[in-house]
């Protein structure tokens, strides 16, 4: 490990009562604990100057790189309270491999996993009372790292100077009324990534590419848009921010194939192997998007459903598009399967079963 993180503690913390009212009502992203974390990367001396300070704005010059060229990426992982007050994260390895990979393919620094890991510990540790308590539903700390390129400078290269941060926000159940299927929309206007391009990297510009598509759904009373492949619009690829899965009626369990535009979700790696141990057959493929239109009318398709690490696993209802739709499978709260898989991944979360697969790591 190349960094460490010394803290200064935030000037005017929320107090314990306002900390509880937010608590009680996180929402999602809208509130934020009273610390963040930076750290600064310069070519030739690499990552140093780790801290963690009071949360508040960033300074930026005009100049800042990724202000003009868009050098940067992100993740997303959450805290979880156990029972005996333990705070635990999934798979945060995943996230930190996953971060290298969109580093590379954005043409910035790699970050050791062992500091990507101490750093979520560190902001943890100082905000652990930020954490929601075990037992109340599906709360739980969600945990935001990215990277951008802060070099002032105009020229089109790679950044000479770049910064990390971590901030944390408290977040509630993603369904606070309960399970609802997701009406989609079939974006044939829109693509979000194309061959060659940053699709499998987590970066801004992929979710930025597909807010036109998710905009046009909405104005055909869809929830979010669907994509397809960009070079022939036949094969389905993912929503603009979560990944698809076909639960086929002769136990198949399928989802499209990583092709380089797709990002690969660490829910959906987890999903593949625990549909393993739920009897099914889990198999990557390119799906074409005619087999969602006939599959569900034919009962080929017996469930739906798109995953993601803010709403763990989503049912999904009607498709729509331009001249047609698709009925729904899902019923009012998603179908068995679908809901199985969900609460499994939950009880790992949250420490409520086994974690027969080590994904479960302590951050305090």
């Amino acid at each position: 490990m190349t960094l460490s993180f010394p803290v200064t503690p935030a000037r005017q913390p929320r107090s314990a009562q306002e900390r509880a009212q937010i608590l009680a009502d996180p929402g999602f992203g809208v509130h934020f604990t009273d610390h963040m974390l930076v750290a600064t990367w310069t070519d030739g001396q690499g990552w140093h100057d780790g801290q963690v300070l009071e949360y508040g704005p960033i300074t930026l010059m005009p100049s800042a790189a990724v202000l003009h060229y868009a050098q940067e990426i992100f993740e997303g992982l959450k805290a979880y309270r156990h029972e005996d007050g333990s705070i635990w994260s999934f798979r945060p390895e995943a996230n930190a491999q996953r971060l290298n990979r969109s580093a590379t393919r954005l043409a910035l620094p790699q970050l050791p996993e062992e500091d990507f890991i101490a750093s979520l510990r560190a902001l943890v540790e100082v905000d652990k009372d930020w954490v929601p308590g075990f037992g109340e539903g599906e709360k739980s700390l969600y945990l935001r790292p990215f990277m951008y390129a802060s070099e002032a400078f105009l020229g089109v290269r790679p950044a000479r100077e770049v910064t990390y941060s971590v901030i944390a926000s408290p977040a509630g159940a993603y369904f606070s009324g309960g399970l609802k299927p997701v009406t989609l929309w079939i974006s044939q206007n829109y693509s979000r990534a194309g061959v060659g391009g940053t699709g499998a990297a987590k970066t801004g510009g992929n979710y930025a590419s597909s807010l036109a598509g998710q905009l046009e759904g909405i104005e055909h009373g869809c929830d979010q848009a669907v994509f397809l492949d960009s070079s022939t619009q036949t094969y389905i690829e993912e929503l603009g921010g979560m990944n698809l899965f076909f639960v086929m009626s002769d136990g198949r369990l399928l989802t499209p194939s990583l092709t380089g535009s797709i990002l690969e979700g660490v829910t959906r790696a987890s999903i593949i192997e625990l549909a393993k141990e739920l009897g099914l057959d889990p198999r990557e493929e390119r799906i074409e998007i005619e087999l969602w239109k006939d599959g569900v009318r034919s009962g080929e398709i017996r469930e739906i459903f798109a995953c993601g690490t803010a709403a763990v696993i989503t049912p999904v209802g009607e498709l729509r598009w331009d001249g047609g739709s698709a009925p729904s499978t899902a019923g009012e709260g998603g179908g068995e399967i679908t809901n199985a898989i969900r609460e499994r991944l939950l009880d790992i979360q949250y420490g409520r079963a086994e974690d027969t697969n080590g994904w479960m790591t302590r951050l305090a």
